[in-house]
């Protein structure tokens, strides 16, 4: 009965009032942060100065962390550590900033991250973009980071140039990497290519993880139907961003360039069959155990479908190159040691 004594666009407006009402808690919320990540970066910035001029040394840290502990016992962030990192912060990104990227849009422990894990400030920059556009958990962005994504992604061999427009062509290219990493699936590298297809819909979240943003699981052998035959695609994925079709063709060996027109049979069909009108044009990705790029740069060249080919690791054969060269809060203790020692033999020098 009370419903009826509403005004007619009262359902509307309370869909629209709550939107407005979620957008401004979201705004509240990235402002919190920014003035938290700017209040950090003051208080790394008085240490810092403090230390190249009065001396502090770790125990007056230990004693500023107690005191602020006491002062406000319901807020966290008052341990030594964070307070290290406050001053490691204010050290390596005086402007608050990674390169064009402010830092205050990152929540503190992604920027401690990015700190800690990440030597080269322009890997610093694109990793720290890419979490802000893509929503990236702390977790993400150090598997992110751990797995070098940053090396692997956009690498695929691809016709995409010649066979995309420019403005999607680009954009496929960055969608692919080279190698896909695999290794979550606890599979040797003698392993069949149904067994890798079963066991990546197993983990199909780790996958897509692996695949990166913008991509939705349609189906697995997806059938297709031409003039009365029947055709399978291993699997077939749909990209939000890119709005089109993407079929993904596993090999357990090494490219061929007979794969390519197998894959390229498979897009026509999509495309004739699928698609719908307002979808870009089907690409497909060719996963091989391993390729000779320019081998399959030959075989993409004369390709009318846009496909790219891209290598996978069962098991990780990535270098760990940064092994020793990432700093840890103990070795931030000891570079602020070494500054001090630095500082006090100056003095006594002048």
């Amino acid at each position: 009965m009370a419903d009826k004594l509403l005004p007619a666009d009262y359902g509307d407006w309370l869909r629209q009032l709550k939107a407005d009402i979620a957008s401004a808690q979201y705004r509240a919320g990235l402002a919190v942060n920014a003035e938290l990540i700017r209040l950090y970066g003051r208080i790394g910035r008085d240490i810092l100065q403090r230390q190249q001029t009065q001396g502090w040394g770790a125990k007056v840290i230990d004693h500023l962390a107690k005191d602020l502990k006491e002062a406000f016992p319901d807020m966290k962030g008052w341990s030594t550590s964070n307070l290290k990192y406050m001053r490691y912060f204010a050290e390596h990104c005086p402007g608050c900033q990674f390169g064009q990227q402010p830092a205050d849009q990152l929540p503190w422990f992604h920027i401690v991250t990015l700190l800690t894990k990440v030597v080269d400030n322009k890997d610093r920059e694109w990793y720290a973009v890419q979490a802000v556009q893509q929503g990236w958990s702390r977790t993400t962005l150090e598997l992110n980071i751990k797995n070098q994504l940053r090396l692997r992604q956009g690498s695929a061999v691809s016709n995409f140039a010649a066979r995309l427009p420019a403005e999607v062509s680009a954009l496929a290219q960055e969608t692919l990497k080279d190698p896909y990493l695999f290794d979550f699936l606890g599979l040797g590298d003698d392993a069949h290519e149904r067994d890798i297809e079963n066991a990546l819909i197993q983990h199909i979240t780790r996958f897509l993880l692996e695949l990166g943003a913008g991509f939705a699981f349609v189906g697995r052998q997806f059938r297709l139907e031409v003039a009365g035959d029947e055709f399978f695609i291993d699997l077939l994925f749909y990209h939000i961003r890119l709005k089109c079709y993407v079929v993904v063709e596993l090999k357990a060996g090494a490219f061929k360039p007979e794969h390519t027109g197998k894959l390229n049979f498979y897009l026509a069909a999509v495309d004739a069959q699928i698609k719908a009108e307002d979808d870009k044009p089907t690409i497909g990705l060719l996963l091989c155990r391993q390729q000779n790029r320019l081998v399959a740069e030959y075989a993409l060249s004369g390709i009318e479908k846009p496909i790219g080919v891209a290598e996978y690791q069962l098991l990780r054969h990535l270098p760990e190159n940064l092994q020793g060269k990432l700093p840890s809060i103990a070795d931030i203790e000891a570079e602020l040691a070494q500054d001090l020692l630095t500082e006090k033999t100056q003095n006594t020098i002048n």
